[in-house]
């Protein structure tokens, strides 16, 4: 691995558990074993490296998205998509890859706001039209009768996704389940047309 590569893996950890401002580029060079100077022969900035981390980690995440549908391409509909929530928690919880861009996500630094939040909503739009690309083919092929169009339901799914995630954010990994366990049934119940018997 060349050095570069080693500093982009690297300040992508930091980035993950320190965010933007925190994230110091003297102890990123220290773990890759040079000088902070010699940082500048391969990134212009401590920007630089951050957005080049952060174009290569959306990467990943969107990978990951697809490599997750198609190994579970011969469950339901519901068990794909319950699944995938637990799938970005267990995510959060073991890959730095992940942990960053949903911090990024979230939490953008603020002077690298103009750079960064195009690329996440590019992202997020591309997630979306696979998630109505995954509606669309799997309620014909389960005949489910849904309340609402397959661009509706990939949108309330992001929304119930963004809640349940920010609790892991914020550190809170058992509410994060209890919001998934709460929100699921609605959810999934909503969009299908039955009705809810809440007690």
């Amino acid at each position: 691995m060349s050095i570069k590569q080693q500093l982009l893996v690297i300040g992508r950890s930091h980035f993950a558990r320190d965010g933007y401002e925190g994230a110091s580029l003297a102890k990123i060079a220290t773990e890759a074993g040079i000088k902070k100077p010699s940082i500048y022969a391969h990134f212009n900035s401590k920007a630089d490296l951050f957005l080049q981390v952060l174009h290569r980690a959306a990467r990943v995440q969107q990978h990951s998205l697809r490599r997750y549908m198609l190994k579970h391409h011969h469950q339901t509909l519901e068990d794909k998509l319950h699944g995938l929530l637990e799938h970005m928690q267990e995510l959060y919880r073991s890959d730095d890859t992940i942990k960053f861009v949903m911090r990024m996500s979230f939490f953008p630094p603020q002077e690298l706001e103009d750079e960064v939040m195009p690329l996440i909503y590019g992202m997020l739009d591309t997630m979306e039209n696979q998630l109505v690309r995954l509606f669309e083919h799997n309620l014909h092929k389960e005949n489910l009768n849904c309340s609402v169009s397959a661009t509706q339901a990939a949108r309330a799914y992001m929304t119930c996704a963004d809640g349940i995630l920010l609790e892991v954010l914020y550190g809170q990994e058992h509410r994060s389940i209890q919001r998934l366990d709460a929100t699921w049934p609605i959810y999934w119940n909503g969009i299908i047309g039955k009705e809810q018997h809440l007690s």
